[in-house]
Formats: structure tokens, C-alpha cells, sequence
């Protein structure tokens, strides 16, 4: 069997139930500090020829990271199609937010694999050497690599940390977002046929105090004025530390001797950062902008209101309206937020916009459920909180607010597997 590709015959196919397959990606990918033990859930799509149904890519963010292809039936099941080595490492089971040798969640950031809105081209991100992959895309929705290009930042330490995608296409320009900076925007080109090229120019989310920033995840406006960077940390939990019982450090001392919470936009009004796309495909100057809560993690822009986006706040434990005119000013309403009775933060990071507007899922990786809310007129109202049963952890992984997520020993011990499996092609 090739080792570029394993297909998966319909007597060894895995089939995953749809409803078991999102309570678990809830619990176990969605969070600030996340589980690489996993694969990531990165982008979904419906095919050109088949509205019933269509693939779903992810990738497992394993050392020697692949894009897992599954087909997805019209009734919601998931058969595995393929798996498809990208070229370049993930960080597995290290976290390098963290610097812990195994923890949940280990893929920081959102957005890792898109797709190219013509639907010929995906890409997706190599956290562990800071690279990006490009593939082609089929009719049939099977995948072919067609190049792998590290992104110009070096890899200190065990991992890089590049996470996030945007893409360009009127100007073929990735915008490629890490963790860690100070270059933490990176830009490179795409020809025709997909091939990838590192370009000089870099960015960052630092501002004169804040050196050691973390984003999350970087979005284009609809109409490709606006780079949109959300944000996690002002300091990211490696350099922050861990206290004995390995809780993290979210509370910092000052010069002042007083203590500061690590958590972006909490409380200071400068977590969203708003960069204009030029003409050619380069940024201007950052803006940075009020996201009004804690931790501002994923952006998700409306279908049919291209001025309109969704924030979802990890430390400020709900979501959010928010409008960007056309100087890039945003505009963020009241917070909604969801039940926090289990515990603060609830890590609400991943959002996902149903196609007509009207609903919007929310993933709490510190509760392992998913949250919904109603998108009413102009503004935001919870629908079902919880909207899934909790995924049950094992004991042996909490979140941010210490309860038990539903991430652990089974996950890392699913992980091995994965790359056993991948030995074996």
C-alpha cells in the first residue's frame, strides 16, 4: 500500500457517528490551551457535485502530520477516505503554549486547513516546522500534495508554532499566523499550479509594552480590505510557568508589585487587531481594537452579511456581534454569555455559522460541551446551553478552570495509535 496515501475500502472503512463525532471534537479540540493528542478539526466543506453531502479535512497535527479526508454521508455519517502525509511535522503531543511534554489541546491557533474558494486548492499548516503544505483537490474530493514551503520563522525549540490560515486569492497571498513572535504574521505567494513561496514581509500583534503576545487565529474580511488577528494570551503560558500541581500561571506580578491577568483584552482594549490589506497583498499599519472581553479567540464572519462577524471569547466565557466599517473600525455588541457555573474560563474558542445565518455553535473546552445561540436580528441570544451531553474525561485532563475535560489518557493513547498506524502505510 502507497505510503503517500491510504484509501479505506468499504470492509475497512471507519464510520463515525456524526453526533459522537462533534461531542468529542467539542471536548477535545476547542480550547485555549489544546490537545494535539488528537486530530485537529480544521475545515469542512460541501462538494461541487454532491449538496447531500461532501468532505470534511482535518488534520492530526501528529509529528509526521496528514490531512485525514472523510466523506461526509447525507444523513451525517463520516466514512475515512484517505490520509494524505502533508510533508512537514506537527507538534504531537507537546504543547509548546505551555512547554508541557503532554497536555490537552496542544494545537493552539484555528484555521489550520482551508480551502481555496474556488475549491482547487488546500492548505493547512505544519505547527511543528513552521511549514505550510498545498494540495490539490479533486473532483472526487481526494487530495494531491503539491508542495510544502517552510513559512521564514525559525523553530526554537521543540516545536514551531504556526497555526492559522487566511487566504487571498485575488492576490495569491497566504497570511500565515503563529503563535509565538515577534514575526507572528508571515506572508507567501501562491502561483497557479499551487506552489508556495515564502515572501520577506512580517507582522506582529506586540505593541510597545507587550512583547510576547499570542494570537490565535487570522481572518480576510470578506471583501480582502481587512486582515482580522484574534487574540489569547499578552503572555503565553511557557513563560508565564506552571505551579507545582500543574495549573498554569495566569496571574503575573507587575513592576508595581500588583498582579495582572495574562489574558489578552482583560482587561486592557486592545485585543483585536485589525491590519488593511494593500493592494498587492502586503498589510499596513495594525490597528489595535477594544474586542470588549477576555481573550478574544476565533472570528467567523457571517454568510450573507459580509460586514458582520461572530467573536468567540475564551476568558470572557461567551460570544459576541460585531460589525467593521470600511476603515476597518470595529464595532463589537453586548456579550452573551453562557452558563459559567462550572468553573471560569469556560475556553470557549471554536465557532461555526450555519449556512443561513441564524445559529451559531460554540465549543467550550474547559466544560468538553457545545453551546448554541440564536443570531436574532442584530444582535446575539443563547438557544440551548448546554446543546450536546458532556463529553465524560478520565480524571487524568482539566482545563483552565480545573474541571475534568473530556480530553486525557484515552486521547493520547488514540494519538499512539495514529501514529502506529502511520509506521505501518
Amino acid at each position: 500500500m502507497s505510503k503517500e496515501n491510504r484509501e479505506m475500502t468499504p470492509e475497512n472503512s471507519e464510520r463515525v457517528d456524526r453526533r459522537a463525532f462533534l461531542q468529542e471534537a467539542a471536548g477535545a479540540v476547542a480550547g485555549v490551551v489544546v490537545a494535539g493528542a488528537i486530530p485537529e478539526v480544521a475545515a469542512a466543506q460541501q462538494s461541487r457535485l454532491d449538496r447531500g453531502g461532501g468532505p470534511l479535512y482535518m488534520q492530526t497535527n501528529e509529528i509526521q502530520n496528514a490531512i485525514i479526508h472523510y466523506r461526509r454521508g447525507a444523513k451525517g455519517a463520516l466514512t475515512e477516505v484517505e490520509r494524505v502525509p502533508t510533508g512537514g511535522a506537527g507538534s504531537g503531543i507537546f504543547k509548546p503554549i505551555s512547554g508541557q511534554e503532554s497536555a490537552p489541546n496542544a494545537f493552539e491557533g484555528a484555521g489550520s486547513v482551508i480551502l481555496s474558494p474556488d475549491r482547487q486548492f488546500l492548505f493547512t499548516t505544519n505547527g511543528g516546522d513552521n511549514s505550510v503544505s498545498s494540495f490539490r483537490v479533486g473532483k472526487d474530493g481526494r487530495l494531491t500534495r503539491l508542495d510544502v514551503k517552510p513559512t521564514g520563522n525559525p523553530v526554537e525549540g521543540k516545536s514551531g508554532t504556526a497555526k492559522s490560515l487566511a487566504y487571498g486569492p485575488s492576490k495569491g497571498i497566504l497570511f500565515v499566523v503563529h503563535s509565538f513572535g515577534p514575526d507572528h504574521v508571515r506572508l507567501m505567494s501562491v502561483d497557479a499550479e499551487g506552489t508556495l513561496t515564502a515572501r520577506p514581509e512580517r507582522y506582529t500583534v506586540n505593541t510597545r509594552e507587550k512583547t510576547d503576545r499570542v494570537p490565535t487565529m487570522g481572518v480576510l474580511s470578506p471583501n480582502g480590505k481587512f486582515l482580522l488577528v484574534g487574540t489569547t494570551f499578552d503572555r503565553p503560558i511557557a513563560h508565564t510557568g506552571l505551579y507545582p500541581d500543574g495549573s498554569p500561571i495566569l496571574w503575573v506580578p507587575q513592576p508595581d508589585g500588583k498582579y495582572r491577568v495574562i489574558a489578552s483584552n482583560a482587561p486592557d482594549p486592545d485585543g483585536l487587531v485589525v491590519f488593511p490589506v494593500r493592494d498587492d497583498g502586503t498589510l499596513g499599519g495594525a490597528k489595535f481594537q477594544d474586542a470588549k472581553a477576555g481573550s478574544p479567540f476565533y472570528i467567523a464572519f457571517l454568510n450573507s452579511r459580509p460586514d458582520t462577524f461572530v467573536v468567540g471569547y475564551a476568558v470572557g466565557d461567551g460570544c459576541a456581534l460585531a460589525t467593521i466599517d470600511g476603515d476597518g473600525k470595529i464595532n463589537v455588541g453586548p456579550l452573551v454569555k453562557i452558563d459559567t457555573s462550572p468553573g471560569l474560563p469556560s475556553e470557549l474558542c471554536w465557532l461555526s455559522i450555519s449556512p443561513d445565518d441564524r445559529t451559531v455553535y460554540a465549543t467550550n473546552f474547559g466544560y468538553s460541551y457545545v453551546s448554541s445561540y440564536h443570531i436574532n436580528g442584530s444582535g446575539l441570544k443563547i438557544a440551548k446551553d448546554p446543546a450536546c451531553p458532556k463529553v465524560p474525561g478520565d480524571g487524568t485532563a482539566r482545563g483552565l478552570n480545573t474541571t475534568v475535560t473530556g480530553s486525557g489518557r484515552r486521547h493520547r493513547q488514540r494519538s499512539q495509535h495514529h501514529r502506529h498506524q502511520r509506521t505501518e502505510r
